[in-house]
């Protein structure tokens, strides 16, 4: 599998094994989740992307206990974690009220300390801000993040659902430079091609991780738009691979180098993850699927 230079020591796997779900698994013991992530690097899949809401503050905690278990993993991948949602449940049921974001330096610095503990590791490779918080303290926030890369505990830093003009606003503060953005992209959630999020990006030559590249699952369980489903049925016939596979080769055909973040607890799936790079994607076929996304011919 290629990988895609992040930083000049740091490099993702062109493609992201999501532990949204991680904890929401039947079996989340170590030896089941060592398994998940024994087939994704025999794949090339090294990356793995958690947060620190994931699993309502389980998630890191059930992958810490299978790299406790098997510390040889720990230098065979890398770690992308998140911070600054708070929910009045688990972690934080005694302080949070509501649902909200807090981008401020103690509460960064205290998410990274804990992500350690429970994960176990000694640093993070990348360390993203999992929301826009509409009261960011830009230089105090970004003061935060250039001191916890300063301190060795993070490696790099970014950010997740940032439009451009969040984006520019923490980049202004910073002397660390945020090294990518995390956002929606699929064949069902298209915009951001359209709508200068993409764009903004490849200009600069930050890569992009895409979440929920299936559609939160809707590409591949036959709900909604049927034209969609029979071009990518067509292509995946051709290419002898699951549909699946189809919609994140779209993604991976871009010149953006997007790096699909793909969420399955199911082993067998898992193992297919690697099919997308084996699709035939070219110009025409992409925009035959984009047409039947969008249910017209582009203009």
């Amino acid at each position: 599998m290629n990988r895609i230079e992040i930083t000049n020591d740091l490099s993702f796997s062109r493609i992201i094994y999501g532990m949204w779900r991680l904890a929401d698994d039947t079996d989340t013991s170590a030896a089941h989740v060592q398994a998940k992530l024994e087939v994704c690097l025999e794949q090339g899949i090294t990356t793995m992307d958690q947060a620190d809401i994931y699993g309502g503050y389980a998630a890191e905690e059930v992958l810490g206990k299978a790299l406790a278990a098997a510390p040889q993993l720990k230098e065979q991948i890398e770690i992308v974690t998140k911070c600054d949602i708070l929910i009045p449940a688990g972690r934080y049921a005694d302080s949070a009220q509501v649902k909200y974001y807090d981008t401020s330096p103690a509460h960064i610095v205290a998410s990274v300390d804990h992500s350690l503990r429970l994960m176990g590791v000694d640093k993070i490779d990348t360390l993203l801000i999992h929301r826009p918080d509409p009261l960011m303290n830009h230089i105090e926030t970004g003061a935060a993040l250039d001191q916890i890369v300063a301190s060795g505990k993070v490696r790099s830093v970014g950010v997740s659902n940032f439009k451009l003009h969040d984006w520019t606003l923490l980049q202004s503060a910073m002397d660390t430079p945020l090294i990518t953005n995390q956002i929606e992209l699929s064949l069902t959630a298209h915009h951001g091609f359209t709508n200068g999020d993409v764009a903004y990006l490849q200009e600069r030559a930050i890569p992009i991780m895409a979440w929920s590249p299936l559609g939160g699952g809707s590409l591949v369980s036959g709900e909604g738009n049927a034209e969609l489903r029979t071009a990518m049925t067509s292509v995946a016939q051709e290419n002898d691979v699951d549909i699946g596979a189809v919609a994140v080769a779209w993604l991976v055909a871009h010149p953006a180098r997007i790096m699909p973040v793909m969420g399955t607890n199911n082993i067998s799936r898992i193992k297919r993850l690697s099919d997308a790079l084996n699709v035939n994607m070219d110009r025409q076929t992409w925009y035959k699927l984009y047409t039947a996304a969008l249910g017209n011919e582009v203009p």
